[in-house]
């Protein structure tokens, strides 16, 4: 019986992520399939509407990255910036999409910050902003801590002498924190 129960585990071990993954992606597509029929108002195949959203979102990236296009695209979100709750979440949403996606992504350096001298603890972050003299730190650096297993983390200004550069990849880094440390670094 333990041997079975083993074996058992050790299936799911193998078929769970796979088979979750599977579900994800499949649910997804359907959602995004079943969105573009009541819209156009006709049949389609199976992932269809996912091709015409990816290629969409193309589309209106070529078209914005044209010098023709930015100052309408300036003149809209200065409009945005304009209405008060909205320009709060537009600008959040903005600077999140911005500092994974963007020119100007924002955790590419990932450090090391002691972070218990008693137990010689450490924790691993990104620095987001290394210059803070416009709010009078000149002698700190902004440090982004992800949480394991979720979708936040907390914001520290540390010192610089105290900050550490790993000179590994941020997305394996950013994988590695995420995970618990169960991912492993592969670098």
């Amino acid at each position: 019986m333990k041997r079975f129960l083993r074996y058992f585990l050790q299936g799911l071990l193998l078929i769970l992520p796979i088979g979750f993954t599977i579900y994800i992606i499949f649910v997804a597509v359907s959602w995004i399939d079943n969105i573009i029929p009541r819209i156009s108002g006709m049949e389609m195949y199976p992932g269809v509407g996912l091709a015409i959203i990816l290629g969409v979102i193309t589309l209106i990236g070529f078209i914005g990255s044209s010098l023709a296009a930015k100052p309408v695209f300036t003149f809209f979100e200065n409009q945005i910036y304009r209405i008060p709750l909205v320009n709060l979440i537009y600008s959040s949403v903005k600077d999140l999409t911005g500092a994974f996606l963007g020119d100007k992504n924002k955790f590419n350096q990932p450090v090391m910050v002691l972070w218990n001298h008693d137990t010689n603890a450490h924790r691993i972050g990104f620095i987001t902003e290394s210059d803070l003299k416009h709010i009078e730190l000149a002698d700190k650096v902004a440090v982004y801590f992800p949480d394991s297993y979720n979708i936040s983390g907390n914001l520290f200004l540390v010192p610089k002498d105290k900050v550490v550069l790993l000179h590994i990849p941020g997305a394996e880094v950013m994988k590695f924190v995420v995970s618990g440390g169960v991912s492993g670094l592969h670098h």
